[in-house]
């Protein structure tokens, strides 16, 4: 006897449906598996037969065929053995296939018939609901992830033996409840407040800037100054994260695993990814033998945090330029091309020396112009042009340490944050954008209007600085985005001039390098 029974796979972000047919048949007991699949999915035989036997039913001794179609897509995980053993049941008519043709089923099974949940769950929900169907079999660890997806049923399942029972109508299915949507607050990486940071004004307004919209950033500035006290209370002051947004980066981790390490459902706030300068480049942009995302698919909507910038081995660094720019990371291999998204805040710091004094005028420079040229010249030009804003982060003087005076807590900050951010998403609601740092160069000249008095600073800047077409985007999108924090409907010259402030240290230190 034929049966039938519908799951899903992964390529890349994107889910796909895959038929499990399976076909039980007088003949010499043998069991055959097809449809492209890896290593994983064969020993789902061993498994799948240990289940249906310890789960009370029995495996039939007759010749077994299983078929994963398409066949010509590669079939990669243990997420079809429930599937599987479902198949074989009915096929062996030992479970009725009434309802099988309005089920959508994943799960990998234990030897005793207990379902254990998989990875990448949320994608291949979404994509199944997309394609009309609205009943979702799932591992009880990984109901409550696909339970904030709307306009589904979702029935989780324990053990082998509970999806039979309801199966053969013995047992009404219990359905998990659909659950809301309700972001905690966001925290700071380390629960660093900004009123936990003593002076610095200039860097606070810098991530202030960024966090409103969407910049990247640099922070120069000798050791202890302060520039990873910033990075990691920069969490505390992006803007509310909405439910759309948290979907699609839970998709990514989902497909990671790392909702699993983490006992997560959903990612609820921003993430904030700081990978050691010893990650390998695969593990920074994504890919491997089976194309996993990386931290800059992990940081999708977030922030991704580089301390030590010139630590970063040229690969990653260069790996870095297509994300930065497109939004998107592209990972082709010889069987496939798998793209994941990556539009995130590039936040990273760095010394400008090896010994960091360099320029601070507090401390004397141990460096020779050598190597100060040879450690700043590991931050290539085409880089450097894709980071919005350069700070320098000056040593705290003792006064600031112990002054009584008190600082503006995250809280405040993140006030005038999410209203800048508010005011540009109703602007980009027509082209699907969240905030200025997303905007192209054509839709730059749409929607930034400039002052003529502005326009005149800017010109006065571009030639005299030699910006590159790049830095102008930069300079613009950065003082539009200084706008909206004053509430203003178009750029004036003061944000123009403050704007060009954060595009100026590169010839400060970088001057002599790149000439």
């Amino acid at each position: 006897m034929l049966a039938k029974v519908l799951s899903f796979g992964l390529t890349g972000l994107d889910g796909y449906p895959v038929l499990v047919e399976t076909d039980v048949y007088n003949g010499l007991p043998a069991y055959e598996l097809v449809g492209l699949p890896d290593a994983a999915v064969k020993e789902s035989k061993e498994r799948v037969r240990s289940a249906i036997k310890n789960s009370g039913f029995e495996y039939p001794a007759k010749r077994i065929t299983v078929n994963l179609a398409p066949a010509d897509l590669k079939k990669e995980g243990p997420l079809y053995d429930l599937a599987i053993a479902v198949g074989l049941l009915a096929a062996s008519d030992q479970v009725l296939p009434d309802l099988l043709k309005y089920m959508v089923i994943f799960g990998e099974l234990s030897l005793n018939g207990d379902v254990r949940p998989v990875n990448g769950i949320l994608p291949m929900v979404i994509e199944a609901r997309k394609r009309g169907f609205n009943l979702m079999v799932v591992p009880w660890e990984n109901a409550q992830e696909a339970s904030y997806i709307g306009d589904i049923r979702i029935l989780p399942v324990k053990h082998l033996s509970e999806l039979a029972k309801v199966l053969n109508k013995q047992q009404k299915p219990a359905f998990f409840p659909q659950s809301e949507w309700n972001p905690p607050r966001q925290r700071g990486a380390a629960d660093i407040d900004f009123c936990d940071i003593r002076g610095q004004e200039k860097a606070k307004r810098a991530m202030e800037i960024a966090a409103a919209g969407g910049h990247n950033i640099l922070l120069i500035g000798p050791p202890g100054a302060g520039k990873s006290m910033l990075a990691k209370a920069l969490p505390g002051i992006l803007p509310d994260f909405a439910f759309e947004e948290a979907l699609e980066v839970t998709k990514i981790h989902s497909i990671a695993g790392e909702l699993r390490a983490r006992d997560q459902e959903i990612v609820s706030t921003r993430p904030f990814r700081s990978p050691h300068h010893t990650s390998s480049a695969v593990a920074i942009a994504g890919g491997g033998m089976k194309s996993r995302p990386g931290e800059i698919s992990l940081a999708h909507r977030g922030v991704l945090y580089f301390d030590e910038l010139p630590e970063f081995g040229r690969p990653i660094l260069e790996a870095l330029r297509q994300p930065l720019e497109d939004g998107i990371v592209s990972i082709s291999r010889a069987n496939a091309k798998v793209i994941y998204p990556a539009d995130f805040m590039f936040v990273a710091s760095m010394n400008p020396c090896p010994c960091g004094n360099f320029g601070s005028g507090d401390a004397e420079c141990r460096c020779s112009p050598n190597q100060i040229a040879r450690y700043l010249s590991k931050i290539s030009g085409p880089l450097l042009d894709r980071i919005d804003l350069h700070v320098e982060v000056g040593k705290v003087r003792y006064d600031d340490i112990r002054g009584g005076e008190k600082q503006e807590s995250s809280a405040a900050v993140r006030i005038r944050v999410n209203a800048a951010r508010d005011i540009q998403v109703r602007r980009y609601q027509a082209i699907g954008k969240f905030c200025n740092a997303q905007l192209s160069s054509a839709q730059l000249e749409k929607f930034c209007e400039i002052e003529p008095q502005a326009e005149t600073l800017l010109r006065s800047a571009y030639e005299k600085l030699n910006l590159s077409a790049r830095s102008y985007t930069r300079v613009m999108l950065t003082a539009r985005t200084i706008a909206d924090l004053e509430g203003c409907g178009t750029v004036q010259a003061a944000h123009i001039a403050e704007a060009i402030q954060y595009r100026t240290l590169d010839r400060k230190y970088w001057g002599n390098v790149y000439d």
